[in-house]
């Protein structure tokens, strides 16, 4: 079908990324994962107390956090490499190393979480303390990394200023479903 004939499409994330860097897909920074990295680490924060015991030690809690990180760093590396065999008939160790580095930002955003988790409990703070501390980090990472993204695109202030909104009502939806599940 000719290009004049085509139907418009959406333009992902990827097409974003190659507007504005020019680089290809595979070296392109992976700003979705870090957003994802951040919800997730979110996520994992308000799993930990779930239940009302929030009496998981700092240290423990960071350990959560960075296992939970590589595991879904790892799992979605795999998922990308067994739906990309679609496009490339091949699997080599180039390909394989490829994908870990684009899904590393999902591991990555699990470590400012973590290591708020123990820097709080270093100080002498609660495990509760700690444990908000993480969750703090986790979306303010979320705002940031949502925000960036968006600038990055050279979107509007009002587009900038919405995303961020967003993503910080997101992120206090998380935090209130942690307090309601602690009382």
């Amino acid at each position: 079908m000719p290009d004049a004939e085509r139907e418009p499409q959406m333009t992902g994330a990827r097409d974003v990324d190659a507007a504005v860097d020019g680089s290809p897909p595979a070296e392109r920074p992976n700003y979705t994962g870090a957003i994802y990295g951040s919800l997730l680490a979110a996520s994992v924060v308000v799993g930990a107390g779930a239940g009302g015991d929030i009496d998981l030690p700092p240290l423990r809690l960071a350990a959560l956090l960075a296992a939970t990180g590589l595991v879904f760093w790892l799992a979605h590396a795999y998922a990308r490499l067994v739906g990309d065999r679609i496009h490339h008939a091949a699997l080599t160790w180039p390909e394989i190393r490829r994908v870990a580095r684009h899904e590393w930002p999902l591991f990555q955003t699990a470590l400012p979480p973590a290591a708020a988790a123990l820097l709080v409990g270093m100080l002498g703070a609660s495990n509760a303390a700690a444990g908000w501390a993480a969750l703090t980090v986790a979306i303010v990472e979320q705002v940031g990394w949502a925000t960036f993204t968006t600038l990055r695109t050279e979107a509007s202030r009002l587009l900038v200023l919405v995303t961020a909104l967003v993503n910080l009502v997101l992120g206090l939806l998380i935090a209130l479903l942690k307090a309601a599940l602690h009382h």
